[in-house]
């Protein structure tokens, strides 16, 4: 399914809709198409800062957040590109720590469709050229680059090198891409997932990574090894554990004592600890120890296990607490599973879910099924989604179908808390419709 925007500024708009125009109705894995582009544009993903690079399948967004602000603590500019957006296209780039205006959107985009004369180009492959266009004309210190699908065969591997390139967690996600059949690739999924984010290793770049069931951590190895990169893996080059409402972090060059995340979740503790790592594996940017605790404390990323503020939306919820999520696979699931069964006694939860049709419909109702009061279901917008049959028989409570978030937030039976999850198309939304707009 391709990706796709829609912007209130007429000038980006304008843009948006040529790219439309050009772009097919899918994504597309490779590099012969933005390798092209970014020739006509003078190669601009040459003239970038220092870059470190993120893949994984869970906490990749997090881990990038938890980079930049780490850098801001430090008095560092960074630049950043991110996927997907939630609610305004910008939100994917940006520039010396400020999210990209319309005006720089609209005039860079054009620029990249204006070299792309006319030949076929996805919207991510675009938006990605646009991203290093702009990056290349205005001067910060590092470069926060977010993979978008896998990582081997991802539009953000064009660039040649990198400060850092880090794995977070692992999961089955994107299958029709990353597990497509392919000779010379692991057979075992999860192992092939490995494959597929190693694939952002670079020669003499350190490639950082978590913790990894055998088959997996084997796949990353070898691919290090073939690309000439340096692994540090956590449990033997790198440690982080949780004591006493701390991170004790470890590694060569010593040991940090560090604030648990405000972020909800035990697993972003091990998202943090992600990006202290990458950044004390890397030579060109020096980091104190002070600007690591500030920017762990400091960091927020929206739409993980995010409780919405005040609202138009959340005033329907009638006083309760509701939740946002973007998670959509197993991995996800049972980290939200996790944290609710900490925080609610007795639990009751009623879970508004929507999914694209490409998710497993599974993945949030399985673990969360003990703690459910019920089961709503909405469609995120604009996109192929799960309809109420694919549901049934993943959850003991019966079904009920809305046809937007609205709807089922006012038909929601008494008490307990509410969980929005299983998209970040759907998130998105949830944050539009309740003016919370991320910056």
């Amino acid at each position: 399914m391709a990706d796709r925007a829609v912007s209130d500024d007429p000038a980006v708009q304008l843009q948006l809709d040529r790219l439309n125009a050009m772009a097919p109705g899918r994504d597309i894995l490779g590099f012969e198409r933005i390798l092209r582009l970014l020739k006509a544009l003078g190669n601009p993903e040459q003239r970038m800062p220092p870059v470190l690079h993120v893949a994984g399948t869970n906490g990749k967004g997090s881990t990038s957040a938890y980079l930049r602000h780490i850098l801001a603590a430090q008095g560092l500019t960074a630049h950043a590109y991110t996927s997907p957006h939630l609610v305004r296209l910008n939100e994917r780039i940006r520039l010396a720590n400020v999210l990209i205006d319309d005006a720089v959107l609209a005039q860079t985009i054009s620029d990249v469709l204006d070299a792309s004369k006319g030949e076929l180009i996805t919207f991510f492959e675009a938006i990605t050229c646009t991203a290093f266009l702009a990056f290349s004309r205005v001067p910060a210190d590092a470069l926060v680059l977010e993979v978008g699908v896998g990582g081997r065969l991802d539009a953000t591997n064009v660039v040649p090198t990198a400060a850092v390139c880090g794995v977070a967690t692992l999961g089955i996600d994107h299958a029709d891409f990353l597990l497509a059949p392919e000779a010379g690739v692991p057979e075992e999924p999860l192992a092939r997932i490995g494959f597929e984010k190693a694939g952002i290793a670079k020669a003499g770049v350190p490639l950082v990574t978590q913790a990894y069931p055998p088959g997996a951590e084997a796949a990353i190895a070898e691919v290090a090894a073939r690309a000439g990169a340096p692994l540090i893996r956590r449990g033997h080059e790198w440690q982080a554990e949780v004591t006493g409402g701390r991170i004790a972090y470890a590694d060569t060059h010593g040991t940090l004592d560090l604030p648990l995340p405000h972020l909800p979740g035990a697993h972003q503790a091990d998202n943090a600890a992600l990006a202290v790592a990458m950044l004390r594996h890397q030579t060109s940017l020096a980091i104190s120890p002070e600007a690591y605790a500030q920017g762990i404390a400091a960091t927020r990323w929206p739409a993980r296990l995010q409780q919405l503020d005040a609202g138009p939306l959340t005033k329907l919820a009638g006083g309760r607490r509701v939740w946002l999520d973007g998670g959509h696979n197993p991995d996800a699931g049972a980290a939200i599973g996790r944290f609710f069964q900490s925080q609610l006694v007795p639990p009751r939860l009623h879970l508004i879910l929507g999914m694209l049709s490409t998710k497993d419909p599974a993945a949030l109702l399985t673990p969360l099924e003990p703690l459910l009061e019920s089961v709503s279901i909405v469609p995120p917008p604009g996109h192929e989604v799960h309809d109420h049959k694919a549901f049934v028989g993943h959850t003991s409570l019966p079904l009920h179908d809305f046809p937007g978030v609205t709807e089922a937030l006012a038909a929601l039976p008494p008490g307990g808390e509410v969980l929005i999850a299983g998209s970040l198309y759907l998130a998105g939304e949830v944050l539009r419709l309740n003016r919370e707009f991320p910056d």
